[in-house]
């Protein structure tokens, strides 16, 4: 029987009502006895790293749950990991580039209705949870409504629906029906992990608006090392606002620069049109592509930690890590 480790994180699945709203509450020990089917399929401890609304997750947590994965991993054959919905997507990208290569599973679920309530997700997502963590399926993924989704192509569509998650440009990796794990794709793996814990938090994402003033941009790349810039379509910039003036000047004082797109679905092409096309080839902007902008978000302050040569944080950008980005990049 494979022995799993339940890391709680609190979110939804662990939250009681309070006079203030719903709020983390509930144990791990609490939520595993809501489904003693978990101890048919496996072996399962408990530690409870901390109890938060997924809202106040920062990358220091994070550094915490890598932290306790890397403890305990040759304890354990697969990870459980409980998180609030609203920026799940966020950590599993995360988790993604600072444990790299886990031939074991590090799966993360979570609900749309705490454990306790009569109408709940909570008891299918983590029992399906520990069927995925007990199988031979590697690296870091997210079950939500019988889905498996790889963590870099996660992203929450719903905001109450208990089909929560989607998988964005790349296929779900299977779903679980009737207690079986259904495979689609089985992702490679190294021998061990690779573990990274630094971050260079100073990255920052802007949504561009119609008419937006460039004084946006000026004071986010005055005070980030990185500025994420989800444009319209397949990726552009205004002509006119000193937009193109503005990357320009930054990047010559070392800030990066990345177009994404506000499309959930198909990805960034920058080459496309007039207003992308200087981006791509005279500013040398870094483009998305098909990367969600979780993952962007979360592996630009990867690579920061490690470098900040504008050669070097391209190709480390460009390569892909852990199914992360597939469209066809420019050699650089």
């Amino acid at each position: 029987m494979k022995k799993i480790l339940l890391i709680g994180t609190g979110g939804t699945i662990a939250s009681e009502m309070t006079d203030s709203g719903l709020s983390p509450g509930i144990s791990t020990e609490r939520l595993l006895s809501f489904t003693p089917s978990v101890g048919r399929i496996c072996s399962a401890d408990c530690i409870e790293l901390f109890a938060l609304d997924s809202t106040n997750i920062t990358p220091c947590h994070w550094q915490m749950i890598v932290r306790a994965i890397r403890d305990n991993y040759g304890a354990y054959d697969g990870f459980v990991l409980t998180h609030g919905t609203d920026t799940m997507a966020y950590t599993a990208a995360a988790l993604s580039y600072m444990i790299q290569g886990s031939p074991k599973p590090i799966v993360l679920t979570g609900a749309q209705k705490p454990i306790g309530f009569d109408t709940t997700d909570s008891k299918a997502n983590l029992t399906d949870a520990f069927l995925c963590a007990s199988s031979d399926m590697p690296g870091v993924s997210i079950v939500f409504d019988h889905k498996i989704i790889l963590g870099t192509r996660a992203k929450k569509t719903h905001s109450k629906s208990f089909d929560a998650f989607s998988s964005i440009n790349y296929p779900e990796l299977g779903v679980l029906r009737d207690g079986v794990l259904l495979r689609y794709i089985q992702r490679p793996c190294d021998d061990a992990p690779t573990f990274y814990e630094d971050l260079d938090t100073h990255v920052a994402l802007v949504k561009l608006l119609p008419g937006m003033d460039r004084g946006v941009l000026d004071y986010l790349f005055s005070c980030n090392d990185a500025v994420i810039i989800e444009s319209f379509g397949v990726g552009g910039i205004p002509e006119a606002g000193g937009f193109y003036d503005c990357i320009e000047t930054w990047k010559t004082r070392g800030r990066i620069a990345v177009l994404t797109t506000q499309v959930e679905n198909e990805g960034s092409d920058l080459g496309v049109y007039h207003v992308g096309h200087r981006l791509k080839n005279d500013l040398g902007v870094l483009e998305a592509y098909d990367m969600t902008t979780e993952s962007v978000f979360a592996k630009l302050m990867w690579i920061l930690a490690q470098t900040r040569d504008p050669d070097a944080v391209a190709r480390m950008f460009y390569a892909p890590v852990a199914g992360d980005i597939l469209w066809p990049a420019p050699l650089i």
